[in-house]
């Protein structure tokens, strides 16, 4: 359990002596801030906060790059993600969004669940405190990056958020991404792009204080460690200790991430990297609260009630490493070598309460466990990409292979009690006693392994044509067993990828693309085999323009999917939940914007409508939104520079569950969520920051994902103070 004594706050800076966790990562940071704030600091050029630097993969250098401190809501390096190769959005022939930096730090959105709720398209399925599920086009996101490069991660549910201090963007590609994952989820990939050491000499230092005693500090530091700048370093550290609106739960997150690149000769390139996460959580819930009671009608809780028990506990953390070698040829080719490990901890004592209560709130039963995990991923990646000349013209293309293995090993401890009636303050008062956990075990142990090789290109048809094809094998073999089941199962297939853009003008591209759908399932049947591999093909078009001189980025896309034997569930045993194949076909529209409208003025947001139906034609994932908005907004008037103010908004139209089969219907209204923010530069290296969220108190369910559900925060506020240097 966590401990949390004497904490002051001197100034700006939260000097933390309760962190049995953190002490000695945070102190060991505060430490470098000299080593690298006073290392040879190199002049720049980077005036114009409006500049938006070209940069290309042929004319990177070793040297390391310039801290780009320009306020934007677009990407300032091209992306990797969809393909491999270095692309603008505008040339790649998907739907991408990018939650910026700028945008990260102008709503205060510190965890990756907060960046994927601003992101148009996407849905942030909040099941529990402590584990959600991300979704796009009304499926699960199964698909993530870091840096380009996929983790093959075992479950599609998350346990624990995950830290943005971390990262320089978030990169969203919705559709199927089968040619860099070899996983054709026609959700999404969401590719973190990880910060990397600067040049120039570059730290900030911000600490922050909100609602339910919310407090924060975070270190970013960066710079030469070399006076010839040919060896650049960063650090990163966060530290954060909250209570919650919600009844009894508290949470305490540390953070540190250090990397090193070195130039070893003018032409390679090493780089090597670390970080850790530290999340423990007190009372966290375990399921959520019933939608509705024995006579059928709707349960209406107070927003705060919880049903974790007060001796309930979830600790967690994630360790990763990672180290790249990039040899560049005088060719304009370049050969890389990645290595990503992570390795996920986890240990709690939960409590579930399951039933269909009674008016007087009788009707509910005990379902105590404790359970220990651990995840451990390794990812190997080789690949050489360069230009390449035929017919006259130059053409680009990316070849590779890709080796990678996920472990499982989990320990379920079932606690004595399992079954007991409950009272209405056992249930939702956090009293119910602590059990032993003893009933009885059971666990999982398996082996998932990942081999690939891909291949894709860039030709030039045409001045005004491209197309972007390629293809990437996948074997796929998992061993071993879970809760009693064999996990063995195996399967292949090639997933080719093709997409075709053609300019109509300097600033409209019209394209389209296709791929097919290969997705290993880890859902499992009433007979805890996996489900075989969800096949089908997804088909995109649209329409992309970049204009006053690609500061402004827009997209207008229609999409088509056809899958079969998609994982839909069919019903629990206990808290866990069985499914079955079905044949799904969905389909609708997206609209986005982002970039700088006119001077001081940033946006980003989107429109997306859906629809999904099986194979009868009825529709199904009622609990996934039809119609979404997400907008985020800054505006810093010319005549008061020093002042920005903001406006979030993020909307979606009605969801229900249930209403067939003796099953209640629950439904949650459409509703928006709106925030505000305003800053203000006192000086050239202190800022203020204020963030009032959900600003109109709104009443709503997290997710309507699975049978329970608890309310989202109701208004709360946030102050920041950044001292940059």
């Amino acid at each position: 359990m966590m401990v949390r004594d004497a904490e002051t706050i001197t100034g700006t800076i939260m000097i933390i002596t309760s962190a049995r966790f953190w002490g000695r990562p945070l102190a060991a940071s505060l430490l470098l801030f000299p080593l690298v704030s006073t290392a040879t600091e190199v002049e720049t050029d980077n005036d114009d906060v409006h500049e938006i630097p070209s940069v290309t993969v042929n004319e990177e250098t070793n040297q390391g790059t310039l801290a780009d401190t320009s306020e934007s809501y677009q990407p300032k390096t091209p992306l990797s993600a969809p393909t491999g190769l270095s692309l603008t959005r505008r040339e790649t022939p998907q739907s991408v969004s990018v939650v910026s930096r700028t945008l990260m730090d102008d709503f205060q959105i510190v965890s990756v669940s907060e960046a994927l709720a601003a992101t148009p398209g996407v849905v942030v399925d909040q099941v529990e405190t402590d584990r959600v599920y991300y979704n796009a086009r009304g499926f699960e996101i199964t698909n993530y990056q870091y840096d380009g490069l996929g983790m093959p991660l075992p479950y599609e549910i998350v346990n624990g958020d995950t830290d943005t201090s971390l990262f320089e963007r978030v990169e969203i590609v919705r559709g199927s991404n089968g040619l860099m994952n070899g996983l054709g989820n026609p959700s999404a990939t969401v590719n973190y792009v990880r910060k990397r050491p600067t040049l120039d000499a570059h730290s900030t230092l911000s600490a922050s204080y909100g609602s339910w005693d919310n407090r924060r500090v975070e270190v970013d530091t960066s710079g030469s460690l070399t006076e010839d700048g040919r060896v650049r370093g960063r650090m990163v550290s966060a530290y954060q200790n909250r209570d919650s609106y919600l009844d009894r739960y508290e949470n305490e997150r540390g953070v540190f991430y250090g990397v090193v690149e070195a130039d070893v000769t003018d032409s390679t390139l090493f780089t090597l990297g670390y970080s850790y996460q530290n999340s423990n959580a007190d009372s966290p819930m375990w399921g959520s609260l019933p939608l509705f009671y024995s006579d059928g009608t709707a349960t209406d809780y107070d927003v705060e009630t919880s049903t974790a028990a007060d001796w309930a506990y979830w600790d967690s953390n994630t360790e990763s490493v990672f180290a790249e070698l990039r040899q560049r040829f005088d060719n304009g080719w370049e050969a890389n070598a990645v290595f990503n490990y992570r390795k996920m901890e986890g240990e709690s004592k939960l409590f579930y309460v399951y039933g269909t209560p009674n008016k007087d709130e009788t009707g509910l039963f005990a379902y105590p466990s404790q359970y220990d995990d651990k995840v451990t991923e390794r990812v190997f990646d080789l690949y050489a990409r360069g230009p390449f000349e035929v017919g006259g013209r130059v053409h680009e293309m990316v070849i590779g292979a890709n080796y990678a293995k996920g472990r499982i090993e989990e320990t379920s401890n079932y606690g004595q009690g399992i079954g007991t009636a409950l009272t209405p303050d056992w249930a939702f008062g956090g009293s119910y006693p602590k059990p032993t956990f003893d009933a009885s075990t059971s666990g999982s142990k398996w082996d998932d392994r990942y081999r690939s090789a891909y291949l894709a290109t860039r030709l030039s048809l045409a001045d005004p044509l491209t197309l972007i094809g390629g293809a990437r094998y996948v074997d796929v073999t998992s061993e071993g067993e879970g809760y009693g089941a064999s996990k063995d199962a195996s399967a292949s297939e090639t997933v080719p990828y093709v997409g075709l853009i053609y300019d109509l003008t300097d600033v409209h591209s019209v394209y389209g693309s296709y791929t097919k759908i290969f997705n290993p399932q880890t859902e499992e049947d009433i007979t805890g085999q996996r489900l075989e591999p969800v096949t089908g093909e997804t088909q995109e078009l649209g329409l992309k323009s970049e204009w006053k001189d690609g500061r402004i980025y827009t997209a207008l896309i229609a999409f088509r999917t056809d899958q079969e034997n998609l994982a839909e569930a069919a019903g629990m045993i206990g808290p866990d939940t069985y499914y079955g194949g079905v044949d799904v076909e969905s389909f609708g529209y997206e609209g986005e914007i982002s970039g700088e409208i006119l001077p001081g003025w940033q946006l980003a947001g989107g429109y997306t409508w859906l629809e999904i139906e099986d194979q009868d034609g009825d529709e199904i994932r009622t609990y996934t939104p039809r119609e979404i908005v997400r907008l985020s907004t800054t505006y810093r008037p010319a005549a008061l520079q020093k002042l920005k103010t903001g406006v979030q908004v993020s909307w979606q139209d009605s969801i229900y569950r249930g209403g067939t089969g003796g099953v209640p219907k629950t439904t949650q209204d459409s509703y928006a969520l709106v925030n505000l923010m305003a800053s203000y530069d006192w000086t050239k290296h202190l800022t203020t920051t204020l963030n009032v969220n959900n600003v109109t108190d709104e009443k709503y369910y997290n997710s309507l994902y699975v049978g329970q559900a608890f309310y989202g925060a109701p208004r709360g506020a946030n102050v920041r103070f950044d001292y940059k240097f």
